[in-house]
């Protein structure tokens, strides 16, 4: 069995960490260099940067920061946001990113998974999936652009078709949840887990550490990634990791 991860994520947009409810209404929360630092010296797991601007300029600065931040952090650094070939893939990699993920893409091409498997291995791909639960037509529906666009994709297919061609992780991210703070969506992680063995990685509804008790007791995910949990309280991955571990969490070993 893996043992489990917290993640911290950070939003970017122009170069700087922002947050939001339901990925709007985004607030500025700082800078991404001084928070990698802090995070690094606190025994994070592992760290996610997702740049969710569509400017070109913002792509350099992301780029720039992706560099700075392997240079300071002693845990993987995993990046995302606007990847849609492999030569985007090559430069995060280049710049000190140990996985990518990519999202929007691959709801319309499933040909860059094999791609990168054959440049990097398959372990470097986490394949993001945006959704939400539509209560008029009763069903989980697929979202790109960061959180924006309804795609048509059936929910159950793409999760199976994602881990069928390979990816190393999903990063299921549900956009109903994100930045409320109420818990993470169990009901929908324990369906996926029912659908797939690729490792999960759940994300969107972290508010205390008990949230994060509940999704490893009750579903089979690999990993919490949390944002608003450490942005707007004052909680730290070695609290986390503390209190998982006298919760019965058998927690990753940190080199």
């Amino acid at each position: 069995m893996l043992k489990k991860r917290v993640i911290p994520v950070l939003l970017l947009k122009n170069g700087r960490m922002v947050k939001g409810k339901k990925f709007k209404d985004f607030i500025d929360t700082g800078d991404p260099n001084t928070t990698v630092k802090i995070y690094s010296s606190q025994d994070a797991d592992e760290i996610v940067f997702l740049n969710i601007s569509k400017k070109e300029i913002s792509k350099k600065k992301f780029i720039n920061i992706i560099n700075e931040a392997s240079k300071k952090c002693s845990m993987p650094l995993t990046a995302g946001g606007g990847i849609t070939n492999l030569e985007d893939v090559k430069e995060l990699i280049k710049s000190g990113a140990d996985k990518v993920v990519i999202t929007t893409h691959l709801t319309q091409d499933f040909s860059i998974i094999n791609d990168i498997k054959k440049k990097f291995g398959s372990q470097c791909i986490v394949a993001g999936v945006d959704y939400l639960f539509n209560k008029i037509k009763n069903k989980i529906e697929v979202l790109s652009n960061c959180g924006q666009t309804t795609t048509n994709l059936n929910f159950s297919e793409y999760i199976i078709n994602l881990s069928s061609l390979g990816v190393g992780e999903i990063f299921l991210n549900s956009i109903d949840n994100d930045g409320i703070m109420r818990g993470y969506d169990l009901k929908t992680i324990k369906h996926v887990n029912q659908l797939v063995d690729t490792p999960i990685i759940a994300c969107g509804g972290a508010g205390n550490f008990d949230h994060i008790v509940n999704l490893f007791k009750e579903t089979n995910v690999s990993a919490a990634a949390c944002s608003s949990l450490f942005h707007f309280n004052d909680y730290n991955p070695i609290e986390i990791r503390s209190f998982l571990k006298n919760n019965g969490i058998k927690m990753r070993i940190l080199k």
